[in-house]
């Protein structure tokens, strides 16, 4: 798989003299240290991550962790104090605001929390917003806003004005707006929490229907367990700025590597988040042509099997071998021997 984002040694300072505070952190003051000290707060320190093509990469935490800061430098909303934020090989920390915005119009949309959206135009004109501003000719700009709409259920409602809508539908709207770019990223800060329980649970579900059918990059921010678990590839849970743990959602849960991962999954269901792979043992075979009836017989009984897969060179499965049909295969064996010796 190809890699889309790729962060490196990322802060984000707040405050007068960030260069300062940075030097400070290094050296290894704390984040309480630093506030004390001079008023600075500390974000986001020394993150590093990458997130695959057509993967879902939930950053978790609780308020306050940094989480929203962090979603923010990917995009240069804010700009970084240190690091890189590299997308598609290209390090957006170092580049003008010309080609920032064109990276912004072409290969990133966000969805932020509370909508975003324009309560004086109609669905489709805010599904279109986004193609209205890279200068997209009318017709076209309302194809792609109609078939974003389509996707998310709701092209009936495309002239419909804003106010109709529930505070779902509205969501909706603004994840069709970020679709209709055809932007191969999506950052999507907070998306569903505003959203009642139910109504979140849909989203979640269509978010997931929508990553089978158009395998997007996303980056979703969240201090929802559940949530995370329920929408991750992999998942990365920070701490005052940092990260402590990346993982799957099956990794965080079952090997949390520090105390405050554990806590926060302490009363997680392990059953939701086990994948088959967990439960599966490893595939024994033995070799066509190869291994022999007793290498085989030797094999069964040191695994305590009844059964082995017999594969070709390639390791093709091409049948099934039992004890029974061993035992057999050796008492030919040894009876063709005695008539032999006769």
């Amino acid at each position: 798989m190809q890699e889309r984002i790729k962060v490196e040694n990322l802060y984000k300072i707040f405050g007068k003299n960030p260069l300062e505070v940075l030097d400070k952190i290094k050296a290894g003051a704390t984040s309480d240290q630093i506030f004390k000290e001079s008023g600075h707060v500390v974000a986001v320190a020394d993150v590093s991550f990458s997130v695959m093509e057509g993967e879902i990469f939930v950053v978790m935490g609780l308020s306050g962790s940094g989480k929203s800061t962090l979603i923010r430098c990917l995009n240069r909303l804010l700009d970084a104090t240190s690091g890189k934020v590299i997308i598609d090989g290209e390090d957006i920390q170092t580049v003008d605001s010309e080609r920032l915005r064109q990276i912004r119009r072409t290969k990133m949309a966000m969805v932020f929390q509370h909508f975003g959206l324009f309560p004086h135009r109609t669905v489709e004109g805010n599904a279109e917003y986004g193609l209205k501003v890279q200068g997209i000719p009318e017709e076209e700009r309302r194809e792609k806003a109609l078939k974003a709409l389509e996707l998310v259920g709701l092209k009936e409602w495309a002239d419909r004005p804003l106010s109709n809508l529930s505070g779902g539908m509205q969501q909706r709207v603004g994840l069709a707006r970020a679709l209709a770019t055809e932007a191969d990223i999506l950052l999507m800060d907070e998306a569903f929490s505003a959203l009642d329980p139910l109504i979140r649970r849909d989203m979640q579900d269509e978010l997931l229907n929508l990553e089978r059918e158009m395998q997007k990059t996303i980056v979703f921010i969240t201090h929802d367990l559940s949530e995370a678990l329920k929408l991750g590839d992999r998942i990365a849970v920070m701490k005052s700025g940092r990260i402590v743990q990346i993982g799957t959602p099956e990794e965080i849960v079952s090997n949390p590597e520090t105390d405050y991962v554990a806590n926060f999954t302490q009363d997680v269901n392990r059953g939701t988040v086990l994948t088959a792979s967990s439960l599966m043992e490893p595939a024994e075979a033995l070799f066509l042509k190869r291994d022999s009836v007793r290498t085989a017989m030797v094999r069964m009984r040191s695994l305590d099997r009844n059964e082995l897969y017999v594969v070709d060179p390639k390791r093709h499965p091409v049948g099934i071998v039992s004890d029974k049909e061993i035992a057999v295969a050796i008492n030919k064996k040894q009876n063709k021997r005695n008539t032999e010796h006769c």
